[in-house]
């Protein structure tokens, strides 16, 4: 069967909601319940998905959800419904809601109807495309599994990527998700050649300003789009966000045929705007509180994110965990769709081991052996081991100190702390605070650092000449006087460490 795909050459949202419109008709708002929209039709009515517009210059938009009975539809409105009054009359549209795709909507910023929020003139040129349209059929996903690149030495070791997958990023504030997140997008637009679309669903608006500047010096937003459904939005507004940012994607994945990098932060946000929707629907509540569609809604977004033969979808989302419950509903119905899990420690963020990635938390299901091979498996399976050992030998070290540790022992704690240090990296967005230049790491070469010093081939380097650096041959032995300077801060260091205990 063929995918039907609708695309209107429009230059504006405006002008598709003329009065004169062809095709358009009116009806009459009978009920107004907060978001809740009740619209009379005396002709026909409205389909499902169907915008309709009201209020002056027709600024309120309204998305059809449900058919009540013959003559009046139930909608949400995507935008606030201040001065909406029974009585006032609204315009169907006879499309639904339209995102902007094409070249010009490059290096701007969006709201959910492709008005631009950067202060900057508004979009030309653009085709508008609903942002209702089906996964690819399986005829055209591409079956190979290919490891996603990211130049990030923790990621492309340990937890390697899906191109066209989907990982899960899980953080609190503070520890480095979105700084990553930059980093990620500076890498596939700077090195990869590709291009990038973040998506802030729920999103605060100083998060997303930081985010345009931190873009715009880092000069990697001329193949990059972003697009928010902020925070103080209504419920319609964020739950669509999400599947015009989709809409965007698939347009130069198809017909531009590149590879997209697809943020999202935060997936949970996504589901709590559609639980919104669905209680002031009034729709029955399933477990928690959430909304019996919820399965069906995150499946709707998810399985758009593809790789097929012409490009691929590649999404890293923020996924918020409620009260660190992983057993929570939203927690459960977004592990399903993940080929990869990165658990950002606060632990480690203190310590300044950034990236701060936990590894023993992390997983990815392209870490086999038939995909990555052999090799990279065997040597991320031993750097576990070596990491999971030293976890459990911490709290022996607390207690009795790292002299009572047999001479196996003690070597496999001083090759933990050097693979801790050696996966720390500089990166490029954050220069201007570090004052270190950012490290694009290939894979070969981040395999080839952690074979060494497994193979204690650093065993005599101090473990600070691993830290913040590239490839290992970066490394460098101190002289005898940076030696004895470095001795004795760790002495004072062990020294106020056990007086303050």
């Amino acid at each position: 069967m063929m995918k039907l795909t609708t695309i209107v050459n429009a230059p504006s949202e405006k002008k598709s909601t003329d009065l004169s419109a062809p095709g358009s008709h009116f009806g009459k708002v009978v009920a107004v319940r907060g978001s809740v929209v009740d619209v009379f039709f005396a002709e026909r009515l409205p389909a499902i998905h169907t915008m309709l517009r009201a209020g002056d210059d027709q600024k309120i938009a309204i998305e059809v959800l449900s058919q009540l009975d013959a003559q009046v539809v139930r909608g949400i409105a995507l935008t606030p419904t201040q001065g909406l009054a029974r009585g006032m009359q609204v315009i169907d549209t006879g499309r639904p809601l339209m995102a902007p795709v094409g070249k010009p909507i490059l290096s701007r910023m969006l709201d959910v109807f492709g008005n631009t929020i950067d202060r900057g003139l508004p979009l030309e040129d653009v085709q508008w495309r609903s942002v209702h349209q089906s996964p690819p059929p399986l005829l055209v996903r591409s079956t190979k599994s290919e490891v996603f690149e990211t130049g990030i030495k923790a990621i492309d070791v340990l937890l390697p990527l899906e191109r066209g997958g989907k990982a899960g990023l899980f953080g609190g504030a503070g520890v480095g998700k979105t700084v990553l997140l930059a980093e990620l997008i500076h890498n596939m637009v700077g090195h990869e050649e590709g291009m990038s679309i973040f998506c802030g669903i729920g999103e605060r608006c100083r998060e997303g300003e930081e985010l345009y500047r931190e873009m715009k010096s880092a000069g990697v937003l001329d193949n990059m789009v972003m697009i928010f459904g902020q925070m103080n939005e209504p419920p319609g507004s964020r739950f669509r966000v999400g599947h015009a940012a989709l809409t965007m994607a698939e347009h130069f994945r198809d017909e531009e045929h590149r590879d997209v990098l697809l943020l999202i932060d935060n997936v949970f946000r996504f589901i709590q705007a559609g639980m919104e929707v669905s209680g002031l629907m009034g729709q029955m509540p399933s477990r928690l509180g959430y909304q019996p569609t919820m399965g069906t809604e995150l499946s709707g977004l998810e399985e758009r994110i593809a790789n097929t033969e012409s490009g691929a979808i590649t999404s890293i989302q923020a996924v918020y965990v409620p009260a660190d419950d992983f057993t929570d509903p939203a927690a459960v119905h977004t592990f399903s769709h993940l080929s990869a899990s990165i658990v950002l420690s606060r632990k480690r963020a203190s310590e300044g081991l950034f990236p701060a990635i936990d590894p023993l938390q992390s997983n990815s299901k392209m870490a086999t052996p038939g995909i990555v091979g052999e090799q990279h498996y065997a040597l991320a399976q031993e750097i576990r081991s070596t990491f999971a050992q030293y976890d459990e030998l911490k709290d022996i070290i607390a207690m009795l100190g790292l002299e009572q540790l047999s001479p196996n022992d003690r070597n496999v704690v001083a090759r933990a702390r050097r693979l801790e240090r050696f996966l720390t990296q500089p990166f490029f967005t954050t220069e201007q605070f570090t004052g270190m230049k950012g490290k694009l790491v290939r894979l070969e070469d981040s395999l080839d650092g952690c074979r060494r010093i497994l193979n204690d081939e650093f065993k005599d380097y101090p473990e600070k000449a691993l830290y913040m650096i590239g490839k290992i041959d970066e490394a460098k032995m101190p002289t005898k006087s940076e030696s004895k300077q470095a001795d004795e801060k760790e002495a004072e260091h062990a020294q106020s460490s056990t007086h303050d205990a």
